[in-house]
């Protein structure tokens, strides 16, 4: 079983991330700002680690990443504002990033975005600098020593999940309910082997563990 270090937790992929991570035995570190939160993520089947990603230092968030095998990135702003995007997305990931490296956890998942995420729909500044930013977080993550997966869903929904998805490097583009994308976040951490890739995922028809296998470029 793995030690997994995730950086937020307490959104709605991250919520179902943890529990599917604790039903199947791996340990969970679950990073969270607010006390109610780490109520809820201990229920959920984690260890819960009180942290501000807009306030804390590399040092700091290495010690707390220090002895996981998988760090996990799937927070956001989550439409809160340009700057909070810049903060959370891209200055956040940055620190996460370097926080695992200097903790000497090698593998680093990140949730990214889908690139024709919101295209001709008229999404706005503060949409086309989330994609820029977003952009900006996969190519500082790909340019490192990491054992890294940058994984980019397409528009999440809440609907329930069913276990199969389309994966690939370059797919149509899709939807995909948010437990989907929280399964193939497990497959990645019970598969080492899938590294240094970017996958898309959307909704179809595979097992998601057999999609996650086929990325292996081994």
């Amino acid at each position: 079983m793995s030690t997994v270090f995730i950086v937020g937790a307490a959104g709605k992929v991250g919520r179902h991330l943890v529990k599917q991570l604790a039903d199947k035995q791996h340990h969970v570190r679950a990073l969270h700002r607010r006390a109610e939160q780490g109520t809820e993520l201990s229920d959920l089947g984690a260890t819960p680690v009180t942290g501000d990603l807009t306030a804390t230092d590399v040092g700091t968030l290495a010690g707390q990443m220090r002895g996981s095998d998988v760090v996990v990135f799937t927070a956001g702003a989550g439409g809160a504002g340009v700057e909070v995007t810049n903060a959370i997305d891209g200055r956040g990931l940055e620190l996460a990033v370097d926080a695992a490296r200097q903790a000497g956890v090698r593998r680093f998942l990140l949730v990214s975005a889908f690139p024709e995420a919101g295209r001709n729909k008229g999404m706005g500044e503060g949409f086309e600098n989330y994609m820029t930013v977003k952009k900006r977080a996969d190519v500082y993550l790909a340019a490192t020593d990491l054992d890294w997966v940058i994984l980019r869903p397409g528009t999440l929904k809440d609907a329930a999940g069913t276990g199969r998805v389309t994966a690939g490097p370059a797919i149509a583009y899709g939807d995909i309910p948010r437990a989907d994308v929280a399964a193939a976040l497990v497959a990645l951490v019970e598969q080492p082997s899938v590294a240094r890739v970017i996958i898309e995922l959307t909704e179809g028809d595979m097992p998601v563990d057999e999609a996650v296998r086929a990325q292996s470029r081994q």
